[in-house]
């Protein structure tokens, strides 16, 4: 397994991945050293990265390969489905996996999502259009769908 630490503007962001795609991406909430080389295998990802935050992505096409049980793959599949700029809700993403009763197994599946932005489970809300739980803390949330937004006079939250 390859890593690689890049310095995004939500913090220290750790990426790894091998010949298979990459596996896990995820900010760190504690200083650390930046990679000062980046494995092959982590280029493509580091370089998308890097244009999703400078504004000049909204879609990634690297290879992905996240470890998950079949449902949190189902779930995560679905997430690649809200495009950049909107949100779903739980509620919403529930439905559209077919099983409204679900709602809890799928918050559960997206707060275990292993590829940060990249899955895009940020854009899920609660129902009332509110902001609620995020691996990464609300504060990245908010900042990330702001983002995203693509009026960017004001905030979505």
């Amino acid at each position: 397994m390859k890593t690689a630490i890049i310095n995004t503007p939500l913090g220290f962001t750790e990426i790894q991945g091998d010949e298979n795609g990459v596996s896990k991406i995820h900010v760190m909430n504690e200083k650390t050293e930046i990679s000062a080389k980046i494995p092959k295998e982590l280029k493509e990802a580091v370089l998308q990265l890097q244009d999703y935050f400078e504004g000049k992505r909204t879609e990634f096409s690297f290879l992905i390969n996240p470890s998950g049980t079949e449902f949190q793959k189902k779930v995560w599949q679905e997430l690649l489905h809200i495009p950049f700029g909107k949100t779903c809700s739980y509620l919403e993403l529930s439905k559209k996996l077919g099983d409204v009763k679900a709602i809890r197994a799928v918050a559960s599946a997206n707060g275990k999502n292993p590829l940060w932005i990249v899955v895009p489970c940020h854009r899920v809300i609660g129902s009332d259009g509110s902001l609620t739980g995020y691996a990464g803390g609300l504060w990245r949330k908010k900042w990330l769908l702001d983002h995203e937004n693509p009026v960017k006079q004001e905030s979505l939250f």
